[in-house]
């Protein structure tokens, strides 16, 4: 299923280049060309150039290159059905899809993002104009917003009616509950979904609208945050990030995101002059959060309480930060103080804690420490025990005994002593091994763990789907071929030598608890990151160069559709033949 061919190249030759293109490059016509700064990596000359009557552009210095499609699809993130929707919305070309109902489901989805936008224009003249709209003007004139500054992010009131926006929008019932903007109550009657709320717009990754989030007034009844349900067709929580649309230019520009709890707060950190920040909408941060944010930057800033987010979530995120690349850092902020209170009172202080922030980790032990009592023995020793707990957690024994070391200066303890009570991920988390299995060889965290696992309980549906160049491990490819070559556990821990058969013993007696087709997905993902990353170095060692760019640049495609979940598994279609290929040698 797609876009039909001849469509496709009608959006190629009807779209501007140039006009494209500088909407995010100054470009300067030098003879036939234009000439510019790449947007695709740092650098003070120009040496990114646009053919505006081949509609291509290329990067001399990085060698991105491409067409106009292939330009949005790296600058916004966007999969290439997107991209093409994209261009073809700014050119006004109608989209004729291979499947019909593929076609329809589009065409319906843009109708739902009509009534929303609909929706926006229509509580955004609300709070500026109507009389029931008062309190919430006052309110935020409270706060410090202007009237600039309401129009800029769209802000609404919906009045305490029961169905003023549903006679007004006159959807059928099953739309109108799609787009989130009502549903139909016990009397069998249309309601609006916001009553007397304050109303932030959520717009996607193109600028679309496709949700609310809405705050009550103070002292008045009700919970403070009401959000578009996540039932809705256009909106999913869990893969939205508020404020994205604006944030993701600056976000490329700085390698930097920031992510912060509320709407206000990414106002406020726009208002201080850091307008790369986003916030998640009533709900944590998650794996999907974090494969948007991939396309856009490589450093991610928390700027809310690490110390609550790291209670459940730090191991997740020394997995994300690994499988993505992604470096974790958490600013400083005081404690008790958000970072909109702190954008209004003290700005530069809210751009130093970005700039001074620390490493997810080290923010989470320097916190432990701070709050302990370092005047005494017991006290040292309390926070000493604390602190190496959190710093259990870290899968890297290299990182783990570098914070051990600075526990042990500053709680003057011997380091020694704390690397003996040290308990690895593997040991808290490992049921017991078999006999006689050796330990040191035994990892129970790792995604090559957990797929091989799956396997020998599962050899049907994952036996096809797996391939040595996957697994980085020498030891997970010895294990994978035991298991491929046998018919059964016995067998299997019999063929290989003893730090295999230990593996596979251990791996056989765990839970299950991931999907397959995802862990594939993952091993995937890493194996082609390897190969991209050894081909890059190639290139640069090639005598000639070019011959990797158009490989290269596929490459990097695939890798993005595999992170994106509509995406996945048609890009590890694509992506394990050519591993398979291409990859040994290089993994």
């Amino acid at each position: 299923m797609g876009i039909v061919d001849e469509d496709i190249a009608r959006v190629r030759d009807s779209t501007d280049m140039v006009g494209l293109i500088s909407q995010r490059v100054a470009l300067r016509k030098v003879g036939r060309r234009w000439t510019g700064l790449c947007p695709f990596h740092n650098e003070k000359s120009p040496s990114f150039s646009v053919n505006a009557e081949e509609g291509f552009y290329h990067c001399f210095g990085c060698k991105a290159s491409g067409d106009a499609i292939t330009f949005v699809r790296e600058l916004d993130g966007l999969d290439f059905v997107g991209a093409v929707e994209f261009l073809a919305g700014k050119c006004g070309v109608t989209l004729n899809y291979t499947d019909k109902n593929e076609g329809e489901s589009r065409k319906r989805k843009n109708r739902l993002v009509e009534s929303v936008a609909e929706a926006v224009e229509f509580y955004h003249q609300r709070l500026l104009k109507a009389p029931d709209g008062g309190p919430a003007r006052a309110y935020l004139k409270s706060r410090g917003y202007d009237g600039d500054l309401v129009r800029e992010y769209k802000l609404g009131w919906a009045p305490d009616d029961w169905d003023i926006l549903s006679r007004k929008l006159k959807l059928n019932a099953e739309d109108l509950k799609a787009a989130g903007l009502g549903f139909v109550n016990r009397r069998n009657k249309q309601q609006d979904f916001f009553r007397a709320r304050l109303l932030f717009p959520i717009f996607d990754v193109n600028g679309d609208p496709i949700a609310f989030g809405g705050r009550k007034l103070p002292d008045t009844e009700g919970p403070k945050y009401r959000n578009t349900s996540d039932e809705c067709v256009l909106y999913s929580k869990s893969r939205v990030l508020y404020g994205l649309d604006k944030s993701k230019s600056n976000m490329v520009a700085a390698d930097e995101a920031i992510v912060c709890e509320g709407y206000t707060d990414v106002i406020g950190f726009a208002e201080a002059g850091l307008p790369r920040a986003v916030a998640t909408c009533g709900t944590a941060l998650t794996e999907e959060h974090f494969k948007v944010l991939k396309r856009f930057a490589k450093r991610v800033v928390l700027a809310f309480d690490a110390d609550d987010a790291g209670q459940n979530a730090a191991e997740r995120f020394y997995e994300w930060e690994q499988a993505y690349e992604i470096d974790v850092a958490v600013a400083a902020l005081p404690e008790g103080v958000d970072p909109a209170e702190l954008a209004r009172n003290d700005p530069e202080a809210l751009a130093e804690s970005v700039a001074n922030a620390k490493p997810f980790l080290g923010f989470r032990v320097d916190r432990a420490l701070d709050r302990g009592d370092l005047r005494t023995p017991e006290g040292r020793a309390r926070a000493a025990e604390t602190a190496v707990e959190l710093v259990q957690a870290h899968p890297s024994v290299l990182v783990r005994d570098q914070y051990l070391m600075a526990i042990a200066d500053r709680c003057r303890v011997d380091v020694d002593q704390l690397r003996n009570r040290q308990i690895s991920p593997v040991q808290r988390s490992a049921p017991a091994p078999a006999v006689g299995a050796a330990a040191s060889s035994i990892r129970f965290d790792s995604t090559e763990d957990q797929v091989l696992r799956l396997l020998l309980h599962d050899r049907e549906t994952l036996a096809t789907q797996l391939d040595p160049v996957l697994f980085e491990s020498a030891l997970h490819r010895e294990a994978l071929h035991a298991i491929l070559a046998t018919s059964s556990v016995h067998e299997a821990v019999a063929l290989g030598d003893p730090d295999v058969g230990d593996l596979i013993g251990a791996l056989v007696v765990g839970e299950l608890n991931e999907d397959g087709h995802d862990l594939v997905a993952r091993l995937v993902d890493r194996a082609s990151g390897r190969v991209l990353k050894v081909m890059m170095v190639e290139a640069r060692q090639s005598a000639d160069p070019a011959s990797y760019g158009e490989t290269i640049a596929w490459l990097k495609l695939q890798i993005q559709d595999l992170r994106d979940s509509e995406t996945t598994y048609a890009a590890v279609g694509n992506l394990l033949p050519w591993l398979i290929e291409h990859g040994e040698g290089r993994v």
